[in-house]
This record gives C-alpha cells, structure tokens and sequence, in this order.
C-alpha cells in the first residue's frame, strides 16, 4: 500500500479538467469506503456516485487498491501535515489549541475521511501494512519529541506525549467517527457550529490544564497570546 500511496503522489501536476475530475470520483469513493468498506464498494457503484462512466474511473485510477490508496493518502497527508506543524520553540498554549481546533474542524468538515481511516485501523490495517514501517516510526518519534522539549522548557508537565498524542487523535477524531452517538447523547439531528465550538473549548481546556499550561492558557483564553517563540 505504501508504494501505491508514493505512486499517487509522484504523478504530475493534474490539469484542471483532470483535477476537477480526480476530486469528484475521490468524494464519491470517500462516500463508497466510508459505508461499505474497502471489501464492500465497487469501482460500479463509486461510478455511479459521481456520475460518470465505469471507463472514466478507470481512466484516473488503474484499480479499486489504487483509489482506496488515493484516498487514504489525502487523509494522512491532511492529519500528519497539521501534526508536522507542531515545533518546539512554539508556545504550546498557542499551538495545543491550534490543533486542537483544526483537528475539530477536519472532523466536522471531513468526517468520511475519519471513518475510512477508522474502519481500516479497526479490520488491523490490511492495507497500510507498508505504510506503518521504521520510516513511520521515526515521523512518530519526530513529532514526541516535540513535546519532550516543551517539558525541558518547563512549559508543559514532564507527560509521556505519546500517549498525549493519542488522546488528542482520539478525542478529536470522536467526533466524526462517533458522531450519531454524540447526537443521541445530546438529543440533536445535527451538531451546531455552538456545539463544535464549546467540544473544542472544553478539550482544550482539559488538555491545557493537564499538561499543566495554566499562565499561558489565561493569556490565551483573554486574545494575549504573544508570540509563538520562546519566552
């Protein structure tokens, strides 16, 4: 799977015609995965989704593997480039809520890309066998270490920040995976922009003060938050 990603990703730059067309049949896919699964969907029904003929899904993408790689490669590129952002001369009661709140707003805006990526961790990952490599690891450590030099700083308690990482993937990504139980939970057909907005200031809050960024979480919750750098 790995190699089908980095294949996808070395193509050149698309034309207009061709983007516009890629975008359409990978939103129908996202759609067809999300549902069914990756054993589930068919290339005929991700077809009629978008609305165009069988031949033209096959024109852009040679197999069902390589459109499933396609879209798994738009929801890791989106997920670990947000992640990639996170640098340890930032202010992390700046940067915590930053993406905290960008990882919210994927989960509303892009909540099918959350499923699939769901869906494939829960079957064991069959098919990002390659994609969870060495290579992999090291990314992982990159971003950990991130956190261990807030902690040298003193601007964060001295946590373990893999298991940080994971609860703010998780507690994030809840909200497009899970999002019919959090409707009847709350007894909505649909969350409201209130709704996001108050997840996302209380997760923010509970991670700040856990981390224990408390001076710097009143600076930002008042709109003082200075600069990214250190200080």
């Amino acid at each position: 799977m790995l190699f089908k990603i980095a294949a996808h990703r070395g193509r050149k730059s698309p034309s207009r015609i061709r983007r516009k067309n890629e975008q359409l049949i990978l939103s129908a896919a996202e759609e067809e995965f999300a549902r069914h699964g990756y054993k589930g969907a068919s290339m005929n029904s991700i077809a009629v989704r978008a609305g165009l003929p069988k031949a033209n899904i096959h024109y852009y993408f040679n197999s069902k593997l390589e459109l499933y790689a396609a879209v798994l490669s738009r929801i890791i590129e989106l997920w670990d480039g947000t992640l990639n952002k996170l640098k340890a001369d930032d202010d992390p009661a700046v940067a915590l809520p930053e993406y905290i709140a960008a990882k919210m707003r994927f989960s509303r805006e892009q909540p099918l890309a959350s499923r699939i990526f769901a869906i494939e961790i829960l079957n064991g990952a069959p098919n990002l066998v390659g994609y969870f490599d060495e290579e992999y690891r090291r990314w992982f450590r990159s971003r950990t270490e991130v956190f261990r030099a807030w902690a040298q700083q003193g601007r964060i308690a001295p946590i373990d920040p893999a298991h940080l990482i994971f609860l703010l993937w998780s507690a994030t990504q809840h909200y497009a995976d899970f999002a019919c139980q959090i409707r009847a939970s709350i007894g909505k057909e649909e969350l409201t922009d209130d709704d996001y907005d108050s997840a996302t200031r209380t997760l923010t809050q509970v991670v700040l003060r856990g981390c224990g960024v408390l001076e710097s979480e009143k600076r930002f919750s008042t709109g003082c938050t200075g600069t990214t750098g250190g200080g």
